[in-house]
């Protein structure tokens, strides 16, 4: 079945002014078929999905449908050429139930009556294995069961082509499990399934093919088995990962650290634990452990985003006052939150106003930022941190996520400051900007900003941090450095607390 071909765009390029969104590129999809589209943010990739599925059109190029051409004007076009999108974000309804979002916004050529769409919404849901009921509110499902809702109803619509856009980043392990069995029921009913992901390794468990895009061009097909996951980066990237290999040399720094800026005692707020903390100057440290673990709340507390109820702090071994964010970002702390849509960019504002946003609310009200102040400071940090934007009037909400995280952290820098916490900086967005940005973050060390950096990915933290923090169930279990660091010893730590 896999050698049938389902889908192909042949040509296919998209202008924008003054960008070249894709040139010339190939896709072809099969039934029975998991296909991995990868590439860094700014490769085309949202772009291709985009005219798949009618949202824009190609300026050149065709696509075919099981050898049929199709002309896809609009997403009802897609719909009716069989070709559905389960986007990371749930667009379904949560106050309604499940049936109810299964048959929302659909022409049944008749009114479906309730009694029908219960039977069938259960007999669809049933059939693919997905744990929710018809008459169940879709809001008291998880995150996992609404996307599979959201898949079961493009199952139930006749979908051929199933696009599933970072399906996975708001998911546990045994959710991605759940959701990668449903993918696999679906390749052997014949549905082709174009897999959008940030994850390597969730590339090489689940699809059958790779297609990488760099820079609105076709890269290359390949079999998954084909392709190492180190070759997988190289092609992302466009270079091999020798800087990588030699990034994360932190081995033997910390004797170069000089004195402890941060320092906390019992410090505890509305959701963190009381516990000790402390930083040198310019040295990268991390809070690591299990998703719930304590670290978000922890750094909150630190930057007073959270009420803080107690504990002490000195900076630079003065007492300080820290119970709010403008008191620590007057005490040159600056932080970047772990969910940048609701903590970080305001989307309607353009690249220029979020850039100086921290640094005016230092200045205050009374000390506005003028216009030509401004924009040399977007132009400076856009270059700075190659950040791929039309203009520095470009909305934010308008790039894709990693160069909106280049924007909050253009943001932080522009405030020049001693202590940086950043809080999953790279979460959700592609290999080559993760490797900036951690690049990024030794640079600022080296300079003697104290950085406190959150992953999720054990791996990155190693690469970046010369001292790791393990919590567990929101106490600190362990402090791990030197030999100690490294992933074995991580594990082992959250698993059975002091190491």
């Amino acid at each position: 079945m896999q050698n049938e071909v389902l889908l192909q765009m042949r040509h296919i390029t998209k202008k924008f002014p003054g960008v070249l969104a894709l040139n010339n590129v190939d896709f072809t999809l099969r039934k029975g078929e998991i296909h991995a589209l990868m590439g860094e943010n700014g490769a085309g990739k949202s772009t291709l999905i985009k005219i798949l599925t009618g949202v824009y059109q190609m300026d050149e190029g065709e696509v075919t449908v099981e050898g049929q051409p199709v002309i896809i004007r609009s997403p009802q076009d897609a719909q009716k050429g069989g070709i559905s999108t389960v986007y990371q974000e749930i667009t379904l309804c949560p106050n309604l139930t499940v049936a109810e979002n299964m048959f929302i916004g659909r022409d049944e050529g008749m009114i479906v009556r309730q009694k029908e769409r219960i039977k069938r919404s259960d007999e669809i849901l049933t059939s693919l294995g997905i744990p929710a009921r018809a008459k169940q509110q879709l809001g008291s499902c998880s995150l996992a069961v609404q996307q599979m809702v959201a898949i079961a109803r493009a199952v139930d619509m006749q979908c051929k082509v199933l696009i599933l856009d970072e399906p996975t980043s708001s998911l546990d392990d045994n959710e991605v499990n759940m959701l990668f069995g449903l993918m696999r029921d679906l390749r052997k009913k014949g549905v082709g399934i174009i897999f959008v992901t940030h994850f390597l390794e969730q590339v090489y468990e689940v699809c059958d093919r790779i297609t990488v895009l760099r820079n609105g061009e076709l890269v290359g097909e390949y079999l998954t088995q084909d392709l190492p996951q180190v070759e997988l980066v190289a092609k992302m990237i466009g270079k091999e990962l020798d800087e990588l290999s030699s990034m994360g040399d932190t081995e033997g720094k910390e004797e170069a650290k000089k004195e402890v800026f941060y320092e906390a005692s019992g410090l505890f707020s509305s959701d963190a634990l009381p516990f000790d903390f402390s930083i040198r100057k310019g040295e990268v440290n991390g809070f690591t452990g299990l998703l719930g673990s304590g670290r978000s709340e922890s750094v909150r507390a630190i930057f007073g985003a959270d009420k803080v109820g107690g504990g002490s702090v000195k900076i630079k071994g003065e007492p300080v006052k820290i119970t709010k964010p403008i008191e620590a970002m007057k005490h040159g702390i600056g932080y970047l939150a772990e969910d940048r849509k609701r903590d970080g960019i305001i989307a309607e504002l353009s690249v220029r106003e979020n850039i100086i946003l921290a640094l005016q609310v230092l200045n205050g009200i009374f000390k506005p930022i003028s216009r030509s102040e401004s924009e040399a400071f977007a132009d400076e940090y856009i270059k700075a941190l190659n950040i791929k934007t039309a203009s520095r009037e470009t909305p934010v909400g308008s790039l894709s996520g990693g160069n909106q995280q280049k924007v909050i952290l253009a943001r932080w820098l522009l405030t020049h400051p001693d202590y940086l916490i950043l809080d999953e900086p790279t979460r959700g967005i592609d290999v080559g900007t993760k490797l900036e940005i951690q690049k990024l973050v030794l640079k600022l060390a080296d300079e003697g900003v104290s950085v406190t950096f959150i992953s999720s990915e054990i791996e990155e933290m190693l690469r970046t941090c010369s001292r790791l923090i393990v919590m567990r169930d929101r106490h600190i279990v362990g402090e791990l450095k030197g030999q100690d660091l490294n992933q074995a010893q991580v594990m082992k730590t959250i698993a059975g607390g002091e190491s």
